[in-house]
């Protein structure tokens, strides 16, 4: 039996908003436990500035292990946008030199789905898209990988395309989501929300297992800074949800998706507290 591989899923650092604290203790991490890679699935900066950019180049260089990351909402131009209609990716592709877009690993290959887009026809642009192009480049992607590759999708977006009040959430999320299950897919990868997530969704072509990582930011939702460290072995993926409150891993995973990440909590304002969150198991894999 091969040996278990470990990823490291980090989601909305937000640079200029980080959370110096607990990014610095991730660091530390990576540099001890070495995890075959870290995956970053968007959210990178706050507003897309240069310096933001800057600073997670200097980071991400510093970390010393192969390193994917995924366009976030945030990291389009927010004040410029002639740039954001234009050319809505070229901040973010000062830190491609850095970054394997996908990662092939011992068995395991990480394959990214873009879930944002410059502009939309509804209010927020913040919220999901996963265009036709977007679904036909990963699908092309899973499909072109030798038989019997596992495989890994990395999003910025959960892919729930409706919440419990009907109001559309990431749009053709519902497709996405059934093309990946029809593929066999491990999970995906999100993040988006602030809160960690382990749900397994029911479409017509089977269950997608829907991963998400919390935040690394000040702009904390429900529950403290974390990253999920993910062991896969033959039996599949397992997620502990890390944190420097040494919270449980169940009491961490919200229930449902939200409909969207919170604005910063201000300094006076108190964190809610953990016992509020609905917490359940992750499904047996």
């Amino acid at each position: 039996m091969a040996d278990p591989l470990v990823l490291f899923h980090l989601s909305d650092i937000h640079f200029c908003l980080e959370d110096q604290r607990a990014l610095a203790w991730v660091e530390q991490c990576i540099a001890r436990e070495r995890p075959a890679a870290v995956c970053i699935t968007g959210d990178l900066t706050m507003r897309a500035r240069q310096r933001e950019f800057h600073a997670a180049c200097k980071w991400i260089a510093s970390l010393d292990v192969p390193v994917t990351v995924e366009v976030g909402n945030h990291d389009l131009p927010y004040f410029n946008l002639v740039e954001r209609f234009t050319q809505p990716y070229r901040r973010f592709r000062a830190i491609e030199a850095l970054l394997e877009r996908q990662l092939v690993l011992p068995g395991i290959a990480v394959v990214p789905l873009k879930t944002v887009t410059r502009a939309q026809w509804r209010w927020p642009w913040s919220n999901g898209w996963v265009t036709d192009e977007a679904l036909a480049d990963t699908l092309a992607a899973i499909d072109a990988l030798p038989a019997g590759t596992r495989v890994l999708v990395v999003a910025h977006h959960p892919l729930t395309e409706r919440d419990l009040h009907g109001k559309k959430l990431t749009i053709n999320g519902t497709q996405a989501m059934q093309q990946l299950a029809r593929r066999g897919i491990l999970a995906i990868l999100t993040g988006h929300v602030h809160d960690a997530f382990d749900i397994e969704q029911p479409t017509p072509s089977g269950p997608l297992r829907m991963i998400g990582a919390g935040t690394l930011s000040k702009r904390i939702r429900s529950t403290p800074p974390s990253f999920n460290e993910l062991t896969i072995d033959e039996a599949g993926i397992r997620v502990c949800v890390r944190n420097l409150e040494h919270v449980p891993t169940p009491a961490m995973q919200i229930a449902e998706v939200p409909e969207n990440a919170l604005p910063p909590r201000q300094p006076e304002d108190p964190v809610a507290p953990i016992g509020t969150v609905p917490a359940v198991d992750p499904p047996v894999h």
